[in-house]
C-alpha cells in the first residue's frame, strides 16, 4: 500500500492526524528486519501495522502477512486498528474460544490477505489444511517476549517453519529483551527503541505513586476505604497475583456495595471479553485482576491503579503501572502493604496516602447496565440497528443510550436505566431487523 493512502485512512478511520517519532521510524522502514521496543500505549500497534500494511501487494488467493501474538484481546484489539486501515484486503482474525466453524468458512470461503493470530489457534488451522501460510512475506511477532513466557515457543517455531518465503520480520515487546527466539531464520535485525517514552515521541501522562499503609495484615479495610476515595475520579484497577485472590476480592467489595468486575485466565474467552466491556462502558468502574490485565489490553482512561498484592517482579510492576497515565492524561498508583509484606527495590513511592474519614463507598443502586442481545456482526448486526432497537423498541431516551460493542454473534449495550429488568422484558418480546433475538443482563 502506498504511505499516502495509509496515512489518509489512519485520519479518516482512527482519527490519527500526526504519528508520533517511533510511528514515523517504522514508517520508513523499507523492510527486512525489524524489532519494535516501546512501552504499552505509545501506539505500538499502530507503528508496526504501518510497517507491516506497506508491504501489502495486491495478490489474490494468497495470505501475505501474518501477526501472531500471546492473547485473545489482543487479536481482537490489533484486528479493529488494521482491519479499518486495509480496504480492498481481507483481514481475519483467529483465536481460542471463537467458533472454529465460523474461521474455517471465513479462511476457506475468500483466502485471506492478513491474519492476527494466537499461535495455539494459528497452528490448529494449518494442520487442519484451512490454511496455508507458505506464501507469507510479512511476519510480525507482537509482544514476542511475553508469547515465550506463555510457553508458545514450540507453536511459533512450528508455524514459522512453513513459512518458506519470508522478507520482512518485525518482532515488538513492550520492553528490551536480549535473545531473539531460535526459530528466527538467522540475519541482522535493525533496533527501534522507544522504550523511553519520551523518545518515542507519544505524550506522557502525570503518574503519582502513593503508598497506603494497611494497620492490618488482611488489607481489604485498608482497600474499601482507599476505593471510596479514588472511584469517582475514573476507572480503578486493582492488581492481585493470584486467580483465587481475584475471585474473593471482587466477592469481597462486591459484598460491600463497590461495583466490581473480575478479570483473570481461569475466565472463558466470553467472560473475560464481557468484563472488559463492562470496565470500560462503567458499568463495573472497579476492575479486579491478575497480571494478565497488565499488558496486551486496550483500555482507555483508567485513573488509579492499586496493588493489593505487590508485584512480583519489576516488570510486572511496569506493565501495571502502565495501565494509567497514558496518552498524556494523569494517573495515580497506590501500593497498599502491611507488616507481613517485604518491599523489594522496584516499588517506590512518593509519599504515603491516609483516608479521608468522612470518606463512603458509594453504594447507590446501578445507574449503568449493560445488556447481551443474542445477535452481532455475522447476523449483519450494526451499532445503529443496536441503538435503535434501544430506542425505538425498548422506549430507551437516546441519551441513556451508552457503548454498543459487537462481536460475532453478540452485542453488548450500555444503558442508564432505573427498570432494567423491565426493559430486558419489553425488548425479548420485540424484534431486532425482523427476527427474535434474546436480551439478558450481562453480569
Amino acid at each position: 500500500m502506498e504511505s499516502e493512502r495509509i496515512i489518509e485512512l489512519l485520519r479518516e478511520r482512527h482519527g490519527i492526524t500526526d504519528l508520533n517519532a517511533m510511528q514515523q521510524a517504522a514508517m520508513r522502514e523499507r523492510g527486512g528486519r525489524l524489532r519494535l521496543i516501546a512501552p504499552t500505549g505509545s501506539g505500538k500497534t499502530v507503528a508496526f501495522s504501518l510497517a507491516m500494511l506497506r508491504k501489502l501487494r495486491r495478490a489474490d488467493g494468497m495470505v501475505q502477512a501474518v501477526v501472531i501474538v500471546p492473547s485473545r484481546e489482543l487479536v481482537l484489539q490489533i484486528y479493529e486498528v488494521v482491519r479499518p486501515l486495509a480496504p480492498g484486503y481481507k483481514t481475519v482474525a483467529f483465536y481460542g474460544g471463537h467458533p472454529m466453524e465460523d474461521e474455517v468458512r471465513s479462511a476457506t470461503a475468500v483466502v485471506p490477505d492478513i491474519v492476527i493470530a494466537t499461535p495455539g489457534r494459528l497452528l490448529d488451522h494449518l494442520q487442519r489444511g484451512t490454511l496455508s501460510v507458505g506464501t507469507v512475506h510479512t511476519l510480525v511477532l507482537d509482544e514476542y517476549d511475553k508469547s515465550l513466557e506463555a510457553g508458545f515457543h514450540g507453536e511459533m517455531k512450528r508455524i514459522v517453519a512453513r513459512m518458506t518465503r519470508l522478507e520482512n520480520i518485525i518482532l515488538t515487546s513492550a520492553t528490551s529483551v536480549v535473545e531473539i527466539p531460535d526459530f528466527i531464520p538467522v540475519g541482522e535485525f535493525k533496533v527501534l527503541d522507544f522504550s523511553d517514552n519520551e523518545a518515542s515521541g507519544a505524550p506522557r501522562g502525570e503518574m503519582t505513586i502513593l503508598h497506603v499503609p494497611s494497620p492490618a495484615r488482611d488489607k481489604l479495610d485498608a482497600l474499601l476505604q482507599l476505593v471510596a476515595d479514588v472511584e469517582s475520579k475514573g476507572p480503578v484497577m486493582i492488581f492481585v497475583n493470584h486467580r483465587e485472590s481475584a475471585e474473593r476480592l471482587a466477592a469481597a467489595l462486591k459484598k460491600h456495595g463497590v461495583r466490581a468486575g473480575l478479570y483473570h485466565g481461569a475466565l472463558d474467552q466470553q467472560q473475560r471479553d464481557a468484563a472488559l466491556i463492562r470496565f470500560s462502558n462503567g458499568t463495573t468502574p472497579v476492575l479486579v485482576a491478575t497480571d494478565l490485565a497488565a499488558r496486551g489490553l486496550d483500555i482507555d482512561g483508567v485513573g488509579s491503579v492499586i496493588h493489593y498484592h505487590l508485584p512480583p517482579t519489576a516488570e510486572n510492576w511496569t506493565h501495571r503501572n502502565g495501565r494509567t497515565a497514558r496518552q498524556g492524561t494523569a494517573g495515580t498508583v497506590y501500593v497498599i502493604t502491611s507488616e507481613a509484606d517485604t518491599i523489594p527495590d522496584y516499588v517506590e513511592w512518593n509519599h504515603d496516602w491516609y483516608p479521608d474519614p468522612d470518606a463512603a463507598v458509594d453504594v447507590s443502586p446501578h445507574v449503568i447496565y449493560t445488556l447481551y442481545i443474542g445477535a452481532g456482526k455475522k447476523e449483519k448486526i450494526s451499532k445503529g440497528d443496536v441503538a435503535g432497537f434501544l430506542i425505538k423498541s425498548g422506549g430507551v431516551e437516546a441519551d441513556s443510550v451508552g457503548r454498543i460493542d459487537l462481536r460475532d454473534h453478540c452485542a453488548y449495550a450500555a444503558v442508564r436505566t432505573a427498570d432494567i429488568r423491565e426493559l430486558i422484558k419489553t425488548l425479548n418480546a420485540c424484534k431486532l431487523k425482523g427476527h427474535r433475538v434474546r436480551v439478558s443482563l450481562s453480569e
